[in-house]
């Protein structure tokens, strides 16, 4: 995996934290860099974290359904992405201006478990995992902090295509994958 497919899979993989830090700066209102960072680093942890969990269980599976991988690696981001357009056009969440701990280690749970499975992916195509989750985490950051930031400005208007272009954007990776496993591309 190059370095620009890595860096769309991490925007892609930052989008449901992206719609959740925006709707958290729409709730929050008046926010300070605190809160940015707040979102930044929970996020951007978990995004991290998620698939080197999935990277090391993956790894237990690799040599048993190696020639499968790519159909793996395509199933995977296909219904990560299919879920993701499914929630663009899904009803609105409500949002709490809270920005405590507890609230905060389920929000970035929920908005990685797609990462997760990504982790998974990682390990049948034998990815430098730390490079790659360094780079997933530092792209969330950034993400999720301007997100804050956006939300606090624009309000809830980008949700919904923030996730709709996530799910693309996996759903095409997951393509790609397949294709070159299959000797198409």
């Amino acid at each position: 995996m190059g370095l620009f497919e890595l860096f769309v899979l991490a925007v892609g993989l930052s989008m449901d934290a992206f719609a959740v830090s925006v709707c958290k700066g729409l709730s929050l209102g008046k926010i300070n860099w605190k809160h940015m960072v707040t979102a930044g680093l929970w996020f951007g942890g978990f995004q991290a974290l998620m698939p080197l969990v999935g990277y090391l269980g993956g790894r237990y599976f690799t040599d048993m359904i190696t020639h499968y991988a790519h159909w793996i690696a395509f199933a995977l981001l296909l219904f990560i992405g299919a879920s993701m357009i499914k929630e663009a056009f899904g009803e609105e969440e409500e949002m709490d201006c809270s920005m405590a701990a507890r609230d905060m280690l389920i929000l970035a749970v929920a908005t990685s478990i797609d990462a997760l499975a990504v982790g998974v992916t990682f390990a049948f195509l034998k990815v430098a995992i730390i490079p790659a989750i360094s780079f997933i985490g530092i792209v969330t950051f950034v993400c999720s902090a301007a997100g804050v930031k956006i939300g606090s400005l624009f309000g809830m208007r980008y949700k919904s295509k923030a996730e709709l272009c996530g799910g693309i954007i996996l759903i095409l990776i997951g393509l790609k994958i397949l294709l070159e496993g299959l000797g198409i591309l």
